[in-house]
């Protein structure tokens, strides 16, 4: 199939053009989970969709880790099949109102996180899953559905606004058509995303591996390795509260706790935003060196992941970050914060909820492995050694200029050129008014 045969098929069955309608018109929203506790999510009984899930996926993953307490007859909205479940809130306006559809009917009562919301149609032979995975996520329509939203510091979606959004009404043969091309296109990305996490697997491996049971040479002598507290390695200082009203398109480099986990790798020598310079005396800064450590996120796993500033200067960090101060190889601390071994310890601290978080306090009692740790010099040597190494694996799984994060990038491009062309119609001349 192509393009072309869409367009013969749009000309026979649409000779007027394509019929768009409104979504209030369509069907209606309905809210996620209200009335839970903190407690609700420490001991769930039933699986809900988290935000990562919508904004990472097409369509749902319905085999989720994400569980919440729900009593039996309690009045929550369960998902149903041909569900669009929508982001409802961000930090940015391009990452609102980001959707993902339930193309399978779920085989238990899944619920849906209280920051998203979901939209069902009235007539669920209206549009395929299969393709409204696709037609929301269109530039034409993510255009209308960013316009919905407004705010400052949060930007969030207003229902009202967001059921005035246009959508084409089409065909069901030409949506399984467009479906069927464009779900090629995403097959090819999936292959080489699994490719790229077998490479990444085998390079976890391999960190662990070096991290914590290095080679001194090539005699193979065992390294002495010790597992310090983070505690005993240096001090932690907590960050500053800053908003996204205080951001500047130049002034004080800045990181704030989402950057780090969508932002930057294990180090970075500039940052993606600035706040405002009159602000200098307010804010708390990591020096060159000092790693910078998220302490909330969504998940477990973004909670504790670290940065090491290699900058020329002073960075300000925000009051959910915390910079650790220390005389190691900064470097090497950032890779020890991904080691499964931290992961692990560190889960035991952190406090569960809707928001995931971490302290300094009890991060500082979670160990990492020292090389030669009653050496400085030997310690120093074996570190730089060590990050030499990863860096080089870091670069083939994690560089986006190179290799298969390269190719991905490519054919991701070219998907979302060809979806566009794709999902745009002649429209009707009533639908055009």
């Amino acid at each position: 199939m192509s393009d072309t045969y869409i367009d013969k098929l749009i000309k026979e069955l649409c000779p007027e053009g394509v019929k768009h309608d409104t979504l209030d018109n369509l069907g209606e929203t309905y809210s996620g989970l209200s009335g839970k506790t903190k407690a609700d999510f420490s001991n769930g009984n039933a699986r809900y969709i988290s935000y990562k899930n919508i904004y990472n996926n097409l369509a749902i993953d319905l085999v989720c880790n994400d569980f919440v307490q729900v009593k039996l007859n309690e009045k929550q909205n369960a998902l149903r099949l041909g569900d669009v479940l929508f982001t409802g809130s961000s930090e940015t306006h391009n990452e609102v109102g980001m959707s993902s559809v339930v193309t399978e009917e779920p085989a238990e009562a899944i619920y849906l996180n209280s920051f998203c919301f979901g939209f069902r149609f009235n007539d669920n032979s209206l549009m395929l899953p299969s393709f409204s995975k696709y037609i929301f996520r269109s530039n034409e329509v993510r255009r209308q559905i960013v316009k919905s939203a407004s705010g400052v510091t949060r930007i969030n979606v207003s229902k009202k606004r967001f059921l005035r959004t246009r959508v084409p009404i089409l065909p069901r043969e030409i949506q399984n058509e467009i479906a069927k091309i464009l779900d090629g296109f995403t097959a090819l990305e999936a292959e080489l995303k699994a490719e790229l996490e077998a490479r990444r697997q085998q390079y976890h491996y391999y960190r662990d591996a070096l991290l914590t049971l290095g080679n001194a040479s090539a005699a193979s002598k065992q390294v002495l390795i010790g597992w310090k507290p983070l505690g005993e390695i240096g001090t932690f200082i907590r960050g500053r509260r800053f908003t996204k009203e205080d951001y500047a398109s130049d002034g004080i480099p800045c990181i704030h706790y989402g950057d780090i986990y969508t932002q930057y790798g294990v180090t970075a020598k500039s940052t993606v935003s600035h706040v405002r310079s009159s602000m200098k005396p307010e804010l708390k800064y990591a020096a060159p060196g000092d790693v910078v450590i998220a302490g909330v996120g969504e998940t477990v796993e973004d909670v504790g992941k670290a940065v090491a500033w290699l900058g020329d200067g002073d960075v300000a960090i925000h009051d959910d970050c915390c910079a650790l101060q220390h005389s190691q190889n900064p470097t090497y601390i950032a890779y020890c914060f991904q080691l499964s071994a931290f992961h692990a310890e560190k889960q035991k601290y952190v406090a569960r909820g809707k928001v995931k978080r971490v302290g300094s306090k009890n991060l500082a009692k979670v160990s990492i492995p020292i090389p030669y740790p009653d050496d400085p010099r030997k310690s120093r040597e074996e570190q730089d050694r060590i990050v030499a190494i990863l860096d080089k694996f870091d670069a083939l799984v994690n560089d986006l200029t190179d290799g298969i994060p390269a190719e991905i990038k490519a054919r991701r491009k070219q998907y979302e050129y060809y979806r566009d062309q794709l999902l745009t119609f002649p429209q009707t001349e009533e639908a055009a008014e």
